[in-house]
């Protein structure tokens, strides 16, 4: 029987779960029968973790296979759903963006017009009211030129984007006005005239004001992504050596031995860190093709160093605009795809090759500090993790490092990779919340867990390093299609699972490290 605490806390997510999808019903209705499809669109996302977690807390294990079949289904019935929303929109002649507004207000909770942005990056969209249009551009901002703004009310047409005010904003303008036709479309046309008349002098944005409103910013191109001066590449090698030294360090104190005190052997070590490096280069590699594909600048990673693990990954910045959100998921998608998939084919195989005949000798309990890890473990090792130590093959650890990396890379917040999906699919209100309640949780786990630091060296480097945004692409308000929404939220869901630990009482059950 469950204790009072766990009674509790089940009673706690089942209660918020509840109110979540009345409220999300509620609000889905106001638009008809479009408005129900979107609300169980956001059903179909929720109940795979809902139930995975329910089972969970009341000891109930739901084995790799049970979870994949789980997420295959709520991916399939997304997609579907998604489909039948736009076939409904198209026999209503709705357009894409006001589409997109309606699920967004059933997925999304609607922010007050009160409500200020704590994102420390310049805001593109101030709230755009009459003391606003009355104030005196500050002085550090050259204003637009008055010839600049009546070529630039030129683009505009009733077929694209009609403009109906003008306000100066910075070094540029904002454009209020009625959006004729699908944001892509209208953002290409636009941006196509506005070169044709300015050249390069000036961006064009469409992007959408905190009241939900398509607006079109113009701003000079000088305000552009600047590429790496010399300092930060500089810094870049300086982490790069640094990183080399704790990676091998880290595969050392892994093998039994450390290998500050016995140089010696770094032979031993040299093996597995390069594995690990070939995990890391697969990941960032992964960012860099698919940025090349799409035309858009990343800049050199900066490899962050972790003594525990090796490294914490790399970070890295883009060097020039994003033309959409799918290019902004396609590239921050691609590199824990990739590196990932290898950690996890590293495990499997490591799994199989393992046994008695291993020489890397382990506590069979450290298979209880992952669910995913545990479970592939469990279900290739089998009655063998009742023992209290196992031997493993090193590919094994070698993917275990691997996908904790990764992981780490996939929480939502900020311009970590999960951070980037998020607001690539929900936007950057969404994002924002996010990256608040992921450094929440990290602090949390962090005052608990007092074994390991990880998760306490993790939120310091997102909370000073990455906990901005990423900031607007040229056109915000094309969504990714809801394959892509399907498959980035699978991988936030792999990350989850493996970076949650197995409860003593499941492992109990399952005979793992007992």
């Amino acid at each position: 029987m469950l204790d009072l605490p766990e009674n509790f806390t089940i009673l706690a997510i089942g209660a918020i779960a509840l109110v979540i999808l009345i409220w999300g019903y509620n609000r889905g209705k106001q638009f008809g029968e479009i408005g129900i499809l979107a609300w169980l669109q956001s059903v179909s996302l929720m109940t795979p973790w809902l139930l995975f977690f329910a089972f969970l807390a009341t000891g109930i294990y739901i084995n790799f296979i049970g979870i994949t079949f789980l997420l295959v289904l709520s991916t399939g019935l997304y997609i579907y759903l998604g489909r039948q929303i736009r076939k409904k929109a198209l026999e209503q002649n709705i357009t894409s963006f006001n589409l997109n507004k309606i699920s967004n207000t059933v997925l999304k909770a609607e922010q007050e017009n009160s409500e200020k942005s704590n994102d420390e990056n310049k805001p593109l969209i101030p709230k755009t009211d009459s003391s606003f249009r009355n104030q005196v551009p500050e002085p550090n901002f050259t204003p637009i030129d008055e010839e600049d703004i009546k070529i630039i009310k030129g683009i505009f047409s009733i077929e694209t984007f009609f403009s109906t005010e003008t306000i100066p904003y910075q070094e540029g303008a904002i454009f209020k006005g009625n959006l004729r036709t699908e944001p892509d479309i209208a953002h290409q046309k636009l941006s196509e005239k506005l070169k044709e008349k300015l050249g390069e002098k000036y961006r064009l944005f469409l992007v959408e004001t905190p009241e939900g409103k398509p607006v079109v910013i113009i701003l000079p191109s000088t305000n552009d992504p600047k590429p790496l001066t010399l300092v930060q590449k500089n810094l870049a090698l300086v982490l790069l050596v640094a990183t080399a030294f704790t990676s091998i360090e880290a595969i050392s104190v892994l093998l039994g031995f450390d290998l500050i005190n016995d140089w010696s052997r770094y032979p031993e070590s040299l093996p597995l860190t390069l594995g690990l490096w070939l995990i890391i280069f697969v990941h960032e590699m992964g960012h860099r093709i698919m940025a090349e594909k799409h035309d858009v600048k990343v800049s050199l990673p900066f490899l962050l160093p972790n003594i525990q693990i090796g490294t914490f990954g790399a970070i890295t910045r883009f060097e020039s605009l994003i033309p959409n959100r799918t290019v902004l998921f396609d590239v921050a998608f691609a590199g824990p795809a990739l590196g990932g998939t290898l950690s996890l084919v590293m495990i499997f195989f490591g799994l199989i090759m393992s046994g008695a005949n291993n020489t890397l000798e382990i506590p069979t309990l450290f298979f209880q500090g992952s669910i995913l890890v545990g479970g592939l473990a469990k279900l290739i090792l089998g009655s063998s993790l009742s023992n209290s130590t196992i031997g493993i093959h090193p590919l094994m650890i070698l993917g275990w490092l691997g996908l904790v990396i990764t992981a780490l890379n996939c929480l939502p917040a900020g311009q970590l990779d999960g951070g980037r999906i998020i607001q690539a699919i929900y936007g950057r209100k969404i994002a924002r919340r996010a990256t608040i309640l992921t450094l929440i949780v990290l602090g949390i786990v962090s005052l608990f867990n007092t074994v390991n630091s990880l998760p306490f060296y993790w939120a310091l480097v997102i909370l000073f390093l990455q906990r901005d945004l990423e900031r607007p692409n040229l056109n915000e308000l094309t969504e990714p299609d809801d394959s892509r929404a399907g498959w980035g939220l699978l991988l936030i869901f792999m990350a989850l699972i493996t970076l949650i630990p197995i409860t003593p009482s499941l492992a109990i059950r399952f005979g793992i490290g007992i």
